[in-house]
């Protein structure tokens, strides 16, 4: 599938893609392509959208791209409306989607479902009391703990950047990781155990990692590099991060022994 809005084919005229999706919907392979390519800039007019998110331009493409097939095999062409009408609320759908779901940090479906309820409880409180409901009041109201309430509510925030400014001191910008230094060490995070976990990896996974998290390199740009594929270089990171994490879930299983040990 391109990845190029300037490489794909002419535009398609209303009846020609009308013409494709019927041809598509029956089973043709062919003109589901031809639907799929001749629609790549309308997928990449939207990606622009979410350019901000912070996500990989060329994977929000490749979802797009899904959210313009669903469209193709959905489109009910017994009403005489623009496929753009419809495919555009599709393809943002999937993208919503993939940003909700795939996000820097993971947040189990049950988690996403509190913190959905919680918002539309605090506005339907405001509009009904004029003020906010307090976390006893949620808590109330939805049948779940004031812990419940303080965790769903802040686990669907994007993480803070330890290089995040946040305030200045005499001209000079203060970050999160200035606040978080202290007079024995100018290497606050040493002690992390994920710096022990990284030299476990091989040399190509601590590329993959290095050049992923520490140089904001795309996966096409890390393939490259590699002489691997994009594909290839997307199953590495999720293998590496899946291993990442049981590591750590096991030297933090370690260290509650240690002081279960030392407590008795």
């Amino acid at each position: 599938m391109t990845s190029n809005p300037q490489a794909s084919k002419e535009l398609l005229t209303q009846d020609r893609m009308r013409e494709l999706i019927k041809l598509a919907q029956a089973g043709d392979e062919a003109a589901r392509k031809d639907m799929v390519e001749g629609n790549t800039r309308l997928v990449w007019s939207i990606v622009q959208r979410f350019a901000s998110r912070g996500a990989d331009l060329e994977d929000l493409f490749q979802i797009g791209c899904i959210g313009l097939m669903k469209s193709v095999d959905k489109f009910d062409l017994s009403y005489p409306v623009k496929f753009s009408t419809y495919a555009v609320p599709m393809i943002i759908g999937e993208i919503q989607r993939f940003l909700r779901d795939d996000g820097m940090v993971k947040v189990s479906r049950s988690i996403r479902e509190l913190n959905f309820k919680i918002r539309h409880a605090t506005d339907d409180f405001l509009k009904n009391n004029e003020r906010p409901p307090t976390l006893q009041e949620l808590a109330q109201q939805l049948d779940v703990s004031i812990d419940d309430i303080t965790m769903a509510s802040d686990a669907l925030r994007d993480p803070a950047s330890l290089h995040e400014q946040i305030f200045e001191s005499d001209g000079d910008p203060i970050s999160l990781m200035d606040q978080m230094k202290d007079e024995r060490s100018e290497k606050p995070f040493e002690h992390i155990p994920l710096k022990d976990m990284l030299e476990r990896l091989g040399k190509r996974e601590q590329s993959v990692i290095y050049l992923r998290y520490y140089h904001d390199c795309t996966q096409s740009d890390i393939a490259e590099r590699l002489g691997i594929s994009q594909v290839q270089v997307s199953r590495l990171e999720k293998k590496i991060l899946a291993q990442l994490k049981i590591w750590l879930t096991d030297q933090q299983y370690e260290q509650l022994v240690k002081v279960a040990e030392h407590e008795q």
